[in-house]
């Protein structure tokens, strides 16, 4: 068990939780920077709105800028999701959909022979 403070975690929830982490921050950071789903465009072109394409707009085109900002909210809602229980099964359900997403979206686009090239 690991004590972090609030609670004992098992030693493979800690790294399960890390690769959850990792892949879900993966898949959100891609959906805000580069896919074409509509929503994402409408949050790019509202923040470059806001920021009136400044240097801050770059946040929402760069994957080396918007990452860790995303990772840095699956950290700070792993953390707060001991304070309750359904909160950790609300991280659990939300970071889990997004990383099955994308290991789902790359396992099919390899699938397709389109990783062959």
């Amino acid at each position: 068990m690991i004590d972090i403070g609030i609670s004992e975690i098992a030693w493979w929830e800690a790294i399960l939780a890390v690769i959850v982490g990792v892949v879900g921050s993966a898949r959100l950071t891609r959906v805000l920077t580069i896919d074409d789903y509509p929503p994402a465009i409408a949050i790019r072109i509202w923040w470059d709105t806001v920021t009136k394409d400044g240097p801050w707009a770059k946040l929402v085109h760069c994957p080396w800028c918007a990452g860790p900002w995303i990772t840095l909210a699956a950290l700070v809602s792993f953390l707060v999701s001991f304070l309750a229980p359904w909160l950790g099964w609300a991280w659990w359900i939300f970071w889990g959909w997004a990383a099955l997403s994308y290991w789902t979206s790359q396992y099919v686009y390899f699938d397709e022979g389109k990783g062959d090239s």
